[in-house]
């Protein structure tokens, strides 16, 4: 059932982000001498009035409101809370219309990306088990794939905690049971108590998407202390219209969090990631150092712009929930069409059912069409696979010229 997220007008649109702009504080017309943010340079960047009155989005570019803190807990900087309740509106349609979460239920902030909130998450949970259990760092890991997306690297660099990675099998990217329990054991052997498990709703590379039951059946067997996090940086906006019975939502309670990025299917600005996380946990990265900020700073980034997430709320408002289904089912259809031809061609290939994501054999492309339509390898060095992501702009009559070239190079 939908809750909150509803088709709009152009004109309702432009009216919402309008609104919202007169709302935050006027550095024209208000003397607020005390907070180091301003409007765009108009030496530099066009502030015509005729031109930002057609133009939401430029307008809030314009505006530069910052949204710093997360506005889901209470207080946040009044400077701009008109803007900052069109940030809490577009994280009512991700948390409760997308992840069947409940109103009110989560908190979240639009991030810089999902490597960002995928840090976020592992960093939560970190402070979580060393605050609740008095776990020492050396006593806790991260449980990931070896296909989850290097971020999980980056987040046991930063944070200074171990990970594991759990084999997946070559033809189907699928954990089994066994692997995980291979993990599992090892890291107990090695002294891990407590696990900041990461699953994947469509991998970056195959598209792939991760039993949660397998994993969480295992760490129940032996007795895990853990909390599940859920990286949807590229399936968040896809996923779950490709597969309406997806377990990788909030309705499942072993999920804590998940991350999501706007800026990949959903076509917003790069640096538009999202971070939803039930309530009751974000508040174990509360910086209270950041005393200045109104309300406090649960967020790793800080100052964001609040443009981005204006961005992503204008898209989705624009589209509706069916409308957003429609779209997922147009690139599902494409996606089907590649498949089909790629059989003809006895071409080797992994897909997931529920992904626009096709990954072909190396030995079976040539470096010629790789380097011709822009297909991306696993590795640069000593690539196995490359794929094809069929986005918005990658039409039938374009995929049908890379399955004539295969066609060709064939005969």
């Amino acid at each position: 059932m939908i809750n909150s997220w509803t088709k709009k007008t152009q004109e309702e649109i432009n009216n919402r982000v309008f609104n919202a702009l007169k709302e935050n504080t006027s550095f024209n017309e208000y003397h607020a001498l005390g907070i180091p943010a301003s409007y765009l340079d108009s030496k530099v960047f066009n502030q015509d009035e005729s031109f930002l009155a057609l133009a939401p989005f430029m307008s809030a570019m314009a505006r530069n409101p910052n949204h710093i803190g997360c506005h889901t807990l209470g207080e946040s900087e009044s400077f701009f809370k008109g803007t900052q309740s069109i940030e809490k509106e577009l994280l009512d349609i991700c948390a409760v219309d997308i992840l069947k979460a409940r109103k009110g239920e989560y908190d979240g902030y639009v991030a810089s990306g999902g490597t960002e909130a995928n840090i976020e998450a592992i960093w939560i949970y970190r402070n979580y088990f060393c605050s609740e259990n008095n776990a020492k760092r050396d006593e806790i890991a991260i449980v990931c794939s070896n296909d989850s997306h290097y971020s999980m690297d980056k987040a046991a660099n930063i944070l200074a905690i171990d990970v594991y990675k759990i084999a997946v099998d070559e033809d189907t990217r699928e954990l089994s049971p066994e692997t995980v329990e291979q993990v599992l054991k090892q890291a107990q052997t090695d002294g891990k108590k407590y696990f900041i498990v990461v699953c994947n709703m469509m991998t970056t590379m195959f598209g792939s998407i991760d039993d949660i039951d397998v994993l969480t059946a295992t760490l129940n067997k032996l007795s895990c202390n853990f909390k599940l996090h859920v990286d949807g940086a590229f399936g968040g906006f896809y996923y779950p219209f490709s597969n309406e019975k997806s377990s990788l939502t909030f309705q499942n309670p072993y999920v804590s969090s998940v991350a999501l990025d706007a800026h990949k299917m959903a076509q917003a600005p790069y640096g538009t990631g999202i971070f939803i996380i039930r309530k009751g946990l974000i508040g174990y990265v509360n910086t209270k150092e950041a005393s200045y900020v109104e309300g406090q700073d649960f967020t790793l980034i800080g100052s964001r712009s609040g443009a981005n997430a204006i961005a992503a709320w204008m898209i989705l408002s624009k589209y509706g929930p069916h409308g957003w289904f429609e779209k997922i089912l147009i690139l599902q259809n494409r996606t089907k069409w590649l498949c089909k031809e790629l059989e003809k061609l006895n071409i080797r290939y992994f897909r997931s059912p529920y992904s626009n994501i096709v990954t072909i054999d190396a030995h079976d492309v040539c470096h010629e069409t790789v380097e011709q339509f822009g297909l991306v390898p696993d590795n640069h060095h000593q690539p196995k696979w490359y794929k094809i992501v069929v986005m918005e702009h990658v039409e039938i009559e374009k995929v049908e010229k890379l399955i004539d070239d295969l066609t060709t190079r064939r005969q």
